[in-house]
């Protein structure tokens, strides 16, 4: 007898209620994360929202959208880090709507929602769930184009013109990647006939000019900075370096998809005991331009940005792990035929929920095993707002004026620059020219704060700080406990304070 369970049935007849289902329930999950269990904002989410406050329209960090947008959400929320979480949630719940209705158009609602359940299984899109950041906010906008590219040039719409024009000048905003990403949606329609066709329309030189005026005011940075400059390929002697790096970009693609494939991999006949008595997923025929578009996403996306990215000696893969990897679903599913059985349910469901899970799971092991077990400090167990509510409350007390810029320890100081009440100006002393509002000569006449942790309890600064800052006059270090202290024990701030110069 053929057994069918409820989760099958309902990919098969409600796609859209499974894929809304699955898709809000797992922002969900990282958005309980954040709130019971993050003290600080995770990674770089505190330099970004010190860079967002200032509104520069480019910096050395890149286009800056993200960085808007990140500082935009944070005020609308009162100064609470839940908005830019859920900031960072919308843009998975968009990348993944955009994906599934991208899907729909190309292989059907039911082969589109199995291509969904699979891209969720990539790390990427899981871990980390909440660390907003111009990477993060790339997805939606690369889904978006993909999916407008296709209704443009698949489908013939001409009203896609405008959204794709829109989306790809955001995207710009966005990522340096976006040129990369936007040249190769350019060389698929350039080498294929329907692409050319639709070129030769007056909607691409509109959407063009769209694009333009979007990224114009960017640009003019761009020239005025210095900044618009060909990247210089390594010397001859290197080569053999960046090819290995090459390789390893591609071997951390593959394990960010380990469990699509292991999915993949379970899913085979030759583990199924009774094939002929396996549900299947229909779907019509593919277009074979539709098969030709997805293909080709999938896999030039991968080699194209771990080669760029190794090619100029970039730690992480350009654009993000998660646009590399954006139609991987999507070409899994399409290889997999019009007839896609589902074999070994119980199993496949338990890998599906294991994978989903796994990355909060690891974020709670890092929180409650890594302070006891591990040197590496955990950033999210710090107490943001007792740290900034002290410090801005200290430096108001003692001179009668608002705490307006904060320099020394960088991770602190970027911690102060959202948490405080005043929100100070973010001032890397170290290394002056990435903070351009700011000069030393005004850090030391405006006033502010400088923190550096304490390895005494005199709390005397590091050498850098006190040859940068040579007139400090060290307060008494101040102790915040973390979430969980661990081995690390408190966190001893030192700090002291630079009094704005006599007008």
């Amino acid at each position: 007898m053929r057994f069918t369970s409820l989760i099958v049935e309902l990919v098969r007849a409600r796609p859209r209620l499974v894929i809304w289902a699955v898709i809000l329930l797992q922002a969900l999950l990282w958005l309980m994360v954040s709130l019971l269990f993050y003290r600080s904002p995770p990674s770089d989410v505190a330099t970004l929202l010190a860079f967002g406050r200032e509104y520069q329209v480019g910096t050395d960090s890149g286009p800056p959208l993200a960085f808007w947008l990140g500082d935009i959400v944070f005020r609308l929320f009162g100064h609470h880090l839940f908005g830019v979480y859920l900031l960072a949630e919308t843009c998975f719940v968009v990348t993944m709507w955009a994906l599934f209705e991208l899907g729909g158009a190309v292989v059907g609602r039911q082969h589109a929602a199995l291509a969904v359940l699979l891209t969720a299984t990539i790390t990427a899109f899981g871990f980390p769930g909440l660390e907003f950041s111009p990477a993060v906010l790339a997805r939606p906008l690369w889904a978006l184009v993909l999916l407008h590219a296709w209704r443009a040039v698949g489908q013939r719409r001409g009203n896609a013109w405008f959204a794709l024009s829109i989306e790809a000048g955001l995207l710009l905003l966005t990522t340096h990647a976006a040129v990369l990403l936007l040249a190769l949606l350019f060389g698929f329609f350039a080498v294929t006939e329907r692409g050319r066709r639709a070129l030769r329309s007056p909607d691409p030189w509109f959407a063009l000019a769209v694009m333009i005026v979007l990224v114009l005011p960017y640009l003019a940075w761009l020239v005025r900075a210095g900044a618009m400059v060909t990247p210089l390929l390594p010397p001859p002697d290197q080569w053999t370096g960046r090819g290995l790096r090459w390789g390893e970009g591609l071997l951390s693609l593959l394990v960010a998809m380990f469990g699509l494939l292991l999915l993949v991999a379970l899913n085979s006949v030759r583990w199924s005991a009774r094939p002929d008595d396996d549900p299947v997923v229909f779907r019509p025929p593919t277009d074979p331009f539709a098969r030709l578009f997805v293909l080709f996403f999938a896999l030039t996306l991968p080699l194209a940005t771990s080669f760029v990215t190794a090619l100029l000696g970039l730690d992480q893969i350009i654009g993000g792990t998660g646009t590399s990897l954006m139609l991987m679903g999507l070409a899994v599913v399409m290889l997999g035929g019009d007839l896609i059985a589902l074999r070994r349910q119980e199993l496949l469901r338990t890998i599906w929920t294991l994978a989903i899970l796994a990355p909060a799971a690891a974020v709670l092991l890092s929180i409650f095993v890594q302070p006891w077990t591990a040197s590496a400090e955990v950033p999210t167990l710090l107490p943001s707002r007792d740290i900034g509510r002290f410090f801005n409350d200290s430096y108001e007390r003692r001179t009668g004026q608002p705490l307006r810029a904060v320099a020394g320890d960088a991770e602190l100081a970027g911690l102060i620059g959202f948490a405080a009440k005043d929100r100070p100006h973010l001032f890397l002393d170290a290394a002056p020219a990435r903070t351009p509002w700011l000069t030393m000569d005004q850090f030391r006449a405006g006033g502010g704060l400088v923190v550096w942790r304490a390895a005494d309890t005199a709390g005397t600064p590091p050498e850098d700080i006190a040859r940068r800052f040579p007139n400090l006059a060290p307060e008494v270090p101040r102790a915040f406990d973390r979430l969980v202290n661990g081995r690390h024990g408190p966190l001893r701030v030192g700090w002291a304070i630079l009094r704005p110069a006599a007008p």
